[in-house]
């Protein structure tokens, strides 16, 4: 895509006219439409980030004003003039191109996409260090953010739900970094993570007959790998139930009628008025839950969750940030140790093996491929390995195995005979 300003500069060689003969330069022309449809549409800019309509009519304004200019291109033109006037100029059309999962920008002259998986270098710049940190500002002044030399970096989140990171210099040592990662329009289902080979059928029931016994499940793996769409997908297992979800920055789609949707809240600009998310959980346990849903565990929130899982709020999911199913539970203890409560490390780790009860890993692969890598059942008895393997993928193949011979603890096997759904455990290494 070639830049505005070449673009402009290009028309003016092609056709012979000078600045002086009304071929205004990019600076001046925004300048002069800014202040027009300031006049003319104000209402609309301020909506026109999130209103298809509002855009559509500063569009055919900017369009407008581009004819009485007798600029060539008009179309085009108009479409990185609107994005600079009421989008976010030109990272505008990766925001809208659903084949886009995430853009990051390295300063002014290199943009990166992921695009159905794959790290893509774009030919796409802005125009200098202060475009971008104009763009960066646009970004974060609707969200009550600020990004300057005393506060150099951020966490928000975009109307749409996208979530954004920034930082500039001095931390970020070159330039300013900004790092968008794009909420999905429609959220992947189970039929969708079947079609893309993330899972297959007998993992399906596997999961939906867990979650219906109650099981307190963590999903692990990478950034990036598909925690939160396998999050989603085991959500939707349950049925008229009382949910709470607590999220640091809100990506769940929970369709069930009985939800409440909770989010954590960085400091504003004078750094007051945060909420954790450890603070929102405990006020969840307040608020007579039947599932306890968390978005992320990446902190000191792990010691209350597992001081709930404990004490009879079964059925409870989040994810976390690990490299197998064993790391997962090394780290939920870690972190649970940080909170700072005098547990003694070897007690720590009792309560997560009692209070967790199933782990799903997940993993991408340099092709972009996410999948689930293992499903594993924590060892209650406490004797031999911490995990025991249900389904595990066979590297390099399209397949997982199911291990036929695994040794149910009997806690969780309690589980399912409750819910009625012995046979399946019965039948299960048949």
């Amino acid at each position: 895509m070639v830049g505005l300003s070449e673009k402009l500069e290009s028309l003016r060689k092609q056709s012979g006219w000078s600045r002086d003969e009304g071929l205004l330069d990019i600076e001046e022309m925004l300048e002069k439409l800014q202040q027009s449809v300031l006049q003319e549409y104000s209402l609309d800019l301020a909506r026109a980030r999130t209103d298809q309509e509002a855009r559509k009519r500063v569009r055919r304004y900017v369009l407008t004003r581009l004819a009485e200019e007798n600029m060539e291109e008009r179309d085009r033109l108009a479409d990185q003039l609107t994005n600079e006037l009421v989008g976010y100029g030109p990272i505008e059309p990766f925001l809208q191109d659903r084949t886009i999962n995430e853009i990051m920008v390295n300063g002014p002259d290199t943009i990166y996409v992921e695009q159905e998986g794959r790290l893509v270098l774009t030919d796409v710049t802005f125009k200098s260090t202060e475009h971008l940190l104009g763009v960066i500002q646009r970004i974060v002044a609707p969200l009550g953010r600020r990004v300057d030399a005393a506060q150099p970096f951020v966490d928000a989140r975009l109307v749409d739900g996208s979530r954004v990171h920034v930082i500039i210099p001095p931390l970020a040592i070159d330039y300013p970094v900004l790092t968008i990662r794009k909420f999905a329009k429609r959220e992947l289902g189970v039929q969708d993570l079947l079609e893309l080979g993330t899972l297959n059928e007998e993992m399906v029931r596997f999961l939906r007959y867990a979650v219906r016994a109650r099981l307190n499940i963590i999903v692990s793996g990478s950034t990036g790998s598909g925690k939160t769409s396998t999050l989603n997908v085991l959500s939707s297992f349950i049925e008229n139930e009382r949910v709470v979800s607590i999220e640091d920055a809100a990506e769940l789609r929970l369709g069930q009628a009985h939800v409440i949707r909770l989010e954590a809240r960085n400091a504003n600009t004078e750094g007051l008025g945060s909420i954790s998310v450890r603070e929102l959980l405990r006020n969840a346990l307040r608020m007579r839950p039947d599932r306890i849903i968390i978005g992320e565990v990446r902190g000191k929130e792990a010691y209350d969750l597992i001081q709930a899982l404990n004490t009879g709020h079964e059925g409870s999911l989040s994810t976390v940030h690990a490299n197998s199913a064993i790391d997962a539970l090394y780290r939920l203890e870690n972190m649970a140790l940080t909170a700072g409560e005098g547990i003694p490390h070897g007690v720590m780790r009792e309560q997560v093996l009692g209070a967790v009860d199933l782990v799903i890993h997940q993993q991408r692969d340099s092709y972009g491929q996410r999948y689930i890598k293992e499903i594993a059942i924590v060892n209650k008895g406490r004797q031999g390995s911490i995990v025991f393997s249900v389904f595990k993928k066979v590297p390099k193949e399209n397949r997982w195995e199911k291990n036929r011979d695994l040794n149910w603890p009997e806690e969780i096997v309690e589980r399912f005979i409750q819910k009625g759904l012995e046979d399946y455990v019965f039948s299960f290494n048949v």
